[in-house]
């Protein structure tokens, strides 16, 4: 039996819509605890990373290209130890957000002495840096700085340079991408699986080359789900829905590859806004999808 350690980071500072904030609350309302324990684990609740709220900070100076740098670095610092300590006690880190600027830190942390692969659920590639961010919304820097682009606090947060490789970090159900991140995620060595990818080689293809790739030389693989790589009419609570995007069989079927894989390390579950939701059905589907990835089968 295998201890599960939840972390919740209420952070909706990276977005630039507010209710992700509340993605946590939503989450473990919606069983995950409970329904967790029933597949077996032995689940520690470790509560929220502490993370202030917009209204106690300073609105970010006209021009400012990085909206809240401080606070979110600080936030992701504080993540980073946290699943770091989990990994030490040998738990698995499931982290609950929040908005998908937490990555930096709940990756940093899972990496931190080892390296790993990450398969980056999403409907947007998380790639641009200040000089490529059309908005400063951080969450959407995620991978760029773990790969080590961007700004330093950000992209060597623990110290020690990059979190990861470009190789070990494969995409998938990418549909949403800024002209400038596109150009950099082609020059980039980073694996990019589009909606275009998965509708002509089908969801399964994808997730055999992409376990196969971020496996090779890792001691593992961390996931990060951001809910609206589903399609919106299927998971309507997120703040950037876009349309087109997997099915909730197609999403079942990864997290299902994943966990007979015997890969996963750790998962973050991002970006799910209560605020937008309807009867709170982005966040069932959240635990849905955890579940199946620690190993929840039909038969």
């Amino acid at each position: 039996m295998r201890d599960i350690a939840i972390i919740g980071t209420p952070v909706d500072l990276g977005a630039g819509r507010r209710g992700v904030d509340l993605g946590p609350g939503a989450i473990r309302y919606a069983g995950l605890k409970e329904r967790l324990e029933e597949l077996g684990y032995r689940v520690r609740d470790k509560g929220n990373v502490a993370v202030p709220l917009a209204e106690q900070l300073e609105l970010p100076a006209a021009g400012e290209k990085l909206r809240y740098l401080d606070a979110i670095t600080e936030i992701n610092i504080q993540l980073a130890r946290e699943v770091q300590a989990a990994v030490a006690d040998g738990a698995f880190p499931l982290i609950l957000g929040g908005d998908h600027s937490l990555s930096i830190g709940s990756i940093s942390g899972v990496a931190r002495g080892r390296r790993i692969g990450v398969i980056w659920v999403d409907a947007h590639g998380d790639f641009n840096t200040p000089e490529t961010t059309p908005s400063g919304n951080i969450h959407g820097m995620s991978v760029a700085a773990l790969t080590g682009r961007g700004n330093p606090r950000l992209a060597s947060l623990l110290g020690g340079g990059p979190v990861l490789r470009d190789s070990d970090v494969v995409m998938v159900g990418i549909r949403d991408l800024d002209p400038a991140e596109r150009a950099a995620l082609r020059q980039s060595g980073i694996q990019v699986f589009t909606m275009h990818d998965i509708d002509r080689r089908g969801l399964a293809s994808v997730m055999e080359e992409a376990l196969m790739r971020v496996s090779m030389g890792t001691a593992g693989v961390h996931v990060s789900l951001d809910m609206d790589a589903l399609d919106p009419a299927a998971a309507p609570g997120v703040g950037t829905p876009v349309l087109g995007g997997i099915s909730y069989r197609e999403a079942h079927l990864a997290m299902e590859m994943i966990a007979q894989s015997g890969k996963l390390l750790s998962m973050d579950l991002v970006e799910v806004n209560p605020i937008l939701d309807a009867h709170n059905v982005t966040a069932e589907l959240a635990v849905e999808f955890a579940l199946s990835a620690l190993g929840k089968r039909i038969f």
